[in-house]
């Protein structure tokens, strides 16, 4: 029986600027601004789909044209939608300002998601061989942190595997020990360098992927361009990053969940599945935004 994914996180559109030159404070700055679905679960839903998984996107917009934007972008790549309308709300968006080096400054507006609730989980579809993949966004938010943690258990009791990608590591430190009860039932963790350091306290990528190797049975640390390293059952491994232009960052750890996921759920090795999720990483930030209908560069 083919594994289906359901990933669970915010919902997003991105309005997406690329720049060229440092801002200018209190006056103008060029740029190209774009208008793209985004959010870190249905980022790598998209991601999945497009790579032939069954996937299924839990979540929440609003009865607004963002949500319809939302929407038609899943059916394009053929995601299944378990999203929640929240009348009278406004769709998520986030402002996302690229700097000449591809790095990404993000400035979100939750809208609809913190409408989200535990009855809006489709729990009763959950079942032995599938998995959850939970952004961190939802247990982050304190409004929302119920949903993720019901979501967590009941696809634990239902036979499934889990995993957790901690999101942010800005909003994490304030607040370090709020993922703690959630590493407590995930099979995978799939942390940034930034956000392993905040996790542990601890500085060094390596020493840092030790300490939550003890917690969870299968860790990985994203570092950039300097490529990841991940444990599995005392066994480590690393991988370097793909060679590529640098366009937007945007996405780019939600395209390495995608790229790592599947063959991890089949018990690959961690050398393979590394090199997918690299693979899957280098193919996002080639673009501007943030999932694979993003927008190609000009040359």
């Amino acid at each position: 029986m083919t594994a289906r994914f359901f990933l669970l996180g915010d919902v997003m559109v991105d309005v997406t600027a690329i720049v060229g030159e440092p801002l200018n404070y209190a006056s103008d700055t060029p740029a190209k601004v774009t208008i793209q679905p985004g959010g870190a679960a249905a980022n790598t839903a998209c991601w999945l789909a497009h790579n032939g998984e069954n996937a299924t996107l839990i979540g929440a917009i609003g009865d607004d044209p963002f949500g319809d934007l939302v929407t038609d972008n899943l059916a394009t790549f053929n995601v299944s939608s378990a999203l929640a309308t929240i009348e009278g709300s406004t769709t998520g968006a986030c402002i996302v300002i690229v700097d000449e080096r591809g790095e990404r400054t993000m400035l979100p507006d939750p809208g609809a998601n913190v409408g989200l609730a535990v009855e809006h989980l489709p729990t009763s579809s959950f079942r032995p061989g599938d998995h959850l993949h939970l952004s961190g966004y939802t247990l982050l938010n304190a409004g929302t942190r119920a949903v993720g943690m019901s979501a967590l258990h009941h696809a634990c009791e239902a036979g499934m595997t889990t995993s957790l990608d901690p999101a942010s590591a800005a909003p994490l430190a304030h607040d370090p020990a709020v993922l703690d009860a959630a590493l407590l039932l995930i099979d995978l963790l799939i942390a940034n360098e930034a956000e392993a350091s905040v996790l542990t306290g601890i500085s060094d990528p390596d020493l840092a992927l030790a300490s939550l190797a003890g917690r969870v049975p299968t860790v990985v640390v994203k570092r950039g361009h300097l490529g990841s390293i991940a444990q599995r059952a005392g066994a480590k491994h690393e991988t370097h990053a793909i060679a590529v232009r640098v366009v937007d960052t945007t996405g780019a750890g939600d395209a390495f969940a995608a790229g790592f996921l599947p063959p991890w759920i089949l018990g690959r090795d961690l050398a393979e599945c590394l090199g997918q999720a690299s693979l899957s990483a280098a193919r996002a930030v080639a673009r501007v935004g943030a999932g694979p209908g993003s927008v190609a560069p000009r040359e």
